[in-house]
Order: C-alpha cells, then sequence, then structure tokens
C-alpha cells in the first residue's frame, strides 16, 4: 500500500485538552457543594426518563436538597438523541437562563446538555453554525460557557472528558456531532456505583465503545500527518490524530477491557469489574477525545441512523434503535483487518493485549489476528451476527456508504485512506462475522 503522500501543509502540534475527573465510590454526594462553590443561582439538571427514577439522579437531587440548591429538571433527553431532540433542550436551556449545568447519564444525556449549554450561551445562533462540516458550518466556538458537571452512569462514551456531542440528523438519516474543545464538561463525577444498576447488555454495548475509542485512537493517521495546519490554534480540530499522550490512554483503557469487561457483563455484583470499566471509559475518552476515532465510528453512524426495526434488549424505549456500542463494534474485524497495512506493529500490540498469542506471528498478518481475536471476543459475549442479524441486507451497502461519506472528520483521521469501494467491501465483510 502506497504511504500517505507527504503533504507540504501537515501539523506540527497537538494539544491536550480533558475535563476535570473526580473518580471514587458515592462521590456524588459532593454535587451540591460544587455547585456551591461555583456560585450558581439556577441549575439545569438533565436526564432522561428512565434514569429520572433510578438511583443516579436520586443521589443527585438528595446533594441539590441538601445544600439548598435551585434547580429545574429537564428529563426528556432521547436516547440516541436526534437535531430535534437537541432542540427541544436547547429551548428548555435558553429559555431557563441558567448559570451551570448538570447531565445525569449516558452519552445520549451529557451530549444533549453540551449542546444545551452552547446554544444557551449563543442565543443568535443558527442549529447548523456549530454542527461539523460538511453538514454544518463548523464555526470555531468563541463564546463563553456555563460550567457543566457531568455524572455518567454508563461505562462507555467517555463523554464526561469530551468537547463531542453526536445526534441523528433525521433529514439525511445520519449521525453527525458538534466537536469542540469549548464544550467539554467543567467536571466528570464518576462514581462507580451508578455502574450497579446497568442492565447486562448495557454494560456490553457501552463496554464495545470503549473498547473502539481504545482501538482507534491507538490506530489513527499520527497527528503530524494530519492536514491541514491549523492557521490559528482556535482552528486545530479536536480530533488531531494519534499522538504520545493519547497513546497512553488508549492502550491502558484497552488492558482493562481485556482484564474487566467480560466479568462486568456477566456478574452485575462484580463491583471491581465495573468500577474498573467505568475507568476505563474515562481513559479511552480522554484518548479519543484529542486523538479522535476513525473508520469504526464512521462507518457507525449511517448504522444507527438507517436502523429498521431493530430493537435491541434491556433497552427500554418506545423507538428502533441500534445501540451506539454495537454500531460501532459490529463492524471493528474489518475495519483492523483493512487499516492493519499501515502501522501493523499496533494492530499486533493491541490483538496481544486482547489476549491473541502473538510469539510466533507475523507482521504482515497483523490484521487478520487482530479481526480473528476481536470475533472470538464478541462471540464469546453473544453479540448479534453482523449487520445481517440487525436488519441490513447487500441490498442497503449504496445508502450505509453515502450515509459514511460526510463523516469526513472521522474517517479522515484512518490510517489508510479508503475510496467508495473500499467501503462497501467493508460493509459488504460485516454483514455476517462469525
Amino acid at each position: 500500500v502506497p504511504e500517505r503522500p507527504t503533504l507540504g501543509n501537515t501539523d506540527y502540534a497537538f494539544e491536550m485538552a480533558i475535563s476535570n475527573i473526580r473518580y471514587g465510590e458515592g462521590v456524588t454526594k459532593e454535587i451540591g457543594m460544587d455547585l456551591q462553590n461555583l456560585g450558581a443561582r439556577r441549575v439545569c439538571l438533565m436526564t432522561d426518563k428512565n434514569l429520572s427514577k433510578l438511583p443516579p439522579v436520586n443521589a443527585v437531587l438528595n446533594s441539590l436538597a441538601k445544600y439548598g440548591i435551585n434547580f429545574q429538571m429537564y428529563d426528556n433527553v432521547r436516547v440516541e438523541p436526534t437535531d430535534q431532540s437537541f432542540l427541544d433542550a436547547i429551548q428548555f436551556a435558553r429559555k431557563g437562563e441558567f448559570d451551570a449545568y448538570v447531565a445525569v447519564g449516558g452519552g445520549s444525556v451529557i451530549d444533549t446538555c453540551k449542546a444545551a449549554n452552547l446554544y444557551a450561551a449563543s442565543p443568535s445562533s443558527e442549529f447548523l453554525d456549530y454542527v461539523n462540516a460538511p453538514i454544518g458550518k463548523g464555526k470555531p466556538v468563541t463564546v463563553p460557557l456555563k460550567p457543566l458537571i457531568a455524572v455518567p452512569t454508563t461505562s462507555g462514551t467517555g463523554s464526561e472528558t469530551t468537547g463531542v456531542a453526536i445526534f441523528d440528523f433525521k433529514e439525511l438519516k445520519v449521525k453527525t456531532g458538534i466537536a469542540s474543545r469549548a464544550i467539554k464538561p467543567t467536571l466528570g463525577i464518576i462514581d462507580p456505583l451508578h455502574t450497579l444498576s446497568m442492565p447486562e447488555r448495557i454494560v456490553a454495548n457501552s463496554g464495545f465503545d470503549v473498547l473502539c475509542h481504545a482501538l482507534e485512537s491507538y490506530t489513527a493517521l499520527p497527528y503530524n500527518q494530519r492536514s491541514p495546519c491549523p492557521s490559528n490554534p482556535i482552528e486545530r480540530p479536536a480530533y488531531q490524530g494519534s499522538n504520545p499522550i493519547s497513546d497512553v490512554w488508549a492502550l491502558h483503557a484497552l488492558r482493562i477491557v481485556a482484564k474487566y469487561l467480560k466479568r462486568a457483563i456477566r456478574n452485575p455484583e462484580d463491583r471491581e469489574a465495573r468500577a474498573n470499566m467505568h475507568l476505563a471509559s474515562a481513559f479511552a475518552g480522554i484518548g479519543f477525545g484529542n486523538a479522535g476515532v476513525h473508520l469504526c465510528h464512521g462507518m457507525s453512524y449511517p448504522i444507527s441512523g438507517l436502523v429498521k426495526t431493530y430493537k435491541p434488549k434491556d433497552y427500554n424505549v418506545d423507538h428502533s434503535l441500534v445501540p451506539h456500542g454495537l454500531s460501532v463494534v459490529l463492524t471493528s474485524p474489518a475495519v483492523f483487518a483493512f487499516t492493519a497495512q499501515i502501522h501493523p506493529e499496533r494492530h499486533l500490540e493491541a490483538a496481544e493485549i486482547l489476549g491473541a498469542d502473538i510469539r510466533t506471528a507475523r507482521i504482515k498478518d497483523a490484521g487478520l489476528i487482530l479481526a480473528d481475536t476481536l470475533r472470538k471476543f464478541l462471540f464469546d459475549l453473544n453479540v448479534d451476527d453482523g449487520l445481517a442479524a440487525i436488519g441490513y441486507s447487500k441490498a442497503d451497502i449504496p445508502a450505509l456508504v453515502k450515509g459514511t461519506l460526510p463523516q469526513e472528520r472521522v474517517t479522515k483521521l484512518s490510517p489508510r485512506p479508503q475510496t467508495e469501494e473500499d467501503l462497501s467491501a467493508l460493509f459488504e465483510a460485516s454483514m455476517k462475522l462469525y
């Protein structure tokens, strides 16, 4: 495979941006004090209908009451948000004139709260102003945002550490998002007690997101091969390519996934495994929040956006949906077999961490070895047998490819450039896994 041509205009620097993180069992009880310390007078608490009745939200409400925090609750967040559900939350935030935000939930809730905070702080902006190009205008964020405290209840998105908010753009049937360091939470409160209320499949699918965050950021195009070089640091994207700092976080997250994900899924009482996966989610978030992800995520957005009738086990929702982590991991064997021709040693290292015996492996087989290791991992965890098992067929491939093409923010971070034919072949190879 020809190496990517050296462009005269590649970047020469990378930047590390993460939220403050606080970790510990029961640490949620401190949130009322945090808001007091911030001098917050009107707080917006965001969650979703299912979570509003569960222990994590109760823990937050008790702390707000104890410290006399004045708040309004918005529990209408949609699981796998859309542009319309974002706009509904934005309207609530603009009306409320809040001076701080609290998001309690998975990535859907935290991402919705980031968007609400951004557009409430920038009332004259149109919705597409900040949405990633080429779907939106991708303008840099120059307005000051209010403090946002994120309390993750799943172990997947790492959204408490990142400046990214993802949604389904209904008109185009494709997922896209907003990416800017400015929207990252001020503080992520990582309380492993919240993971104990997660059902088995939610643990699995959110864990697959951690797995792919780590694998994709570790194998992404290096930061000094990404172009164009920004003319102003505010234009340097949140997703910059793999770099020496994000590599550390990605590899460590991968080791935790290898050790604890199966245990966390199989035994809800295994507090050690669930606590470690909660940390791994944040670690991988720090890695990919700065390096970025590539093809598994780029291809996952149309897989989620074009869903027909699939309804996953353990998700209490009234609409069809492919959980984000599942939409990402189903293409992973095909993707890493494809990208391994560039940096095969990184792919082989990942396979070894996930349990492959590489003592006699040839470097040119790195992609196949990692793909086989991933297939075995997924098979052991009863994952649906490829895209066909969630309702897709070969006839859907053109639409899936079309939905991947606008995802340049991530697809251009693939270490190996891809054509439309390559994407078609990757979707076809992902129809059946085993």
